[in-house]
């Protein structure tokens, strides 16, 4: 229960009291870094005695505070993990801001209700949202069979996406999971690659590689290749198949021509589910080239079935120096003539579902 304090008009109360006293160091953190964290992020002074924390602040960031602390203290109870990248996450939930402490785009501030609901289980660890935008993206890959995520590297739209063709997979809902993404280089040209085939590709698909392990043992992935119920394989390999049953992502979808989108959408069958990833900014495509992604984004919203996510620079979940990046490179470019390909159409952040 908390209770409010008397305090300045300015100034307001709480105190929490806790039930278990041993989550209470994982709660705080070594030498209660937390907690310190919260305080920072907040605005608000927190004092710990006991099994108590006093909570003293603005009145929207003493809610905001406790409903971290709640928020934190159930995923404990859960057995989930905790760590700064979670405490981040419960701050940005309760306050509806994105990773970079702005406010999110998505609505007005208000507080998101607790996502235990979207904790996804994989056999190593599970996964949460830790945004307001990654809870959209990840209700909207579990409700639509298509879905866009789109927007900058480090948002967390591959990671997540994989995240849910695991979950599903183990629970059953899908008999395989298929990840693909375009061979082309990143402004590189690296000539001739030697090995064979899988040799070949497997530096391009390195990323859903490492989604994969972090989530699954090595051994059960391996299995699972060699059963086909998990398969990796670039773009050009999908032509022909119908993909039933399964889980199908495509990453990195900026570097795909129109024609290959075309192909790759139209292998979506019966029971299956499809995400498809990119970000407009970082075309790598030659010249004059247009990004399929571009054309099925301006083709297909609107239509019902298909979700389209937009995450901005505020949503990078990697060091706080990348969002300054991404917004300082934004700026430039803003006042740098450049090739219609490598830009957005003015960005609209959200979810647009147009399945009724």
């Amino acid at each position: 229960m908390s209770r409010p304090q008397a305090g300045s008009p300015a100034e307001a109360g709480a105190q929490i009291r806790f039930d278990d006293n041993t989550l209470l160091p994982l709660l705080f953190g070594d030498h209660d870094r937390h907690l310190v964290r919260i305080e920072h992020a907040l605005g608000v002074v927190l004092r710990s005695r006991g099994n108590e924390v006093a909570i003293s602040g603005p009145p929207s960031s003493v809610a905001a505070t406790e409903e971290v602390l709640r928020t934190l203290y159930d995923k404990l109870k859960q057995g989930l993990p905790m760590g700064g990248g979670e405490v981040d996450g419960a701050i940005r939930m309760a306050t509806g801001r994105g990773a970079g402490g702005t406010e999110d785009a998505a609505g007005s501030g208000a507080r998101a209700e607790p996502e235990a609901e979207l904790v996804l289980r994989t056999r190593k660890h599970p996964v949460s949202p830790r945004s307001p935008r990654q809870a959209e993206y990840v209700r909207a890959m579990l409700g639509n069979d298509l879905v866009f995520g789109l927007g900058p590297a480090g948002t967390g739209k591959t990671y997540l996406a994989v995240a849910v063709a695991v979950s599903l997979y183990l629970a059953g809902r899908v008999e395989r999971i298929v990840l693909s993404r375009p061979a082309v280089e990143a402004g590189e040209r690296l000539g001739f690659l030697p090995g064979d085939l899988k040799e070949k590709v497997d530096p391009y698909l390195r990323p859903l590689y490492d989604a994969l392990y972090d989530m699954l043992p090595a051994d059960l992935v391996a299995r699972r290749l060699d059963a086909a119920e998990i398969e990796i394989a670039p773009l050009a390999f999908m032509r022909g198949r119908t993909l039933s049953q399964a889980f199908v992502i495509l990453d990195e979808a900026q570097n795909t021509t129109p024609l290959q989108m075309k192909m790759f959408l139209t292998r979506l069958g019966e029971g299956s589910r499809m995400v498809v990833t990119g970000d407009l900014t970082q075309v790598d495509l030659p010249a004059g080239a247009r990004s399929g992604l571009r054309h099925a984004v301006s083709a297909l919203e609107g239509l019902g079935g298909v979700a389209f996510v937009r995450f901005g620079n505020a949503d990078v979940m990697r060091h706080s120096l990348v969002t300054r990046i991404l917004e300082a490179y934004d700026a430039g470019d803003a006042h740098t003539p450049g090739d219609d390909r490598d830009r957005d159409p003015a960005p609209r952040f959200g979810v647009v579902d147009r399945s009724s």
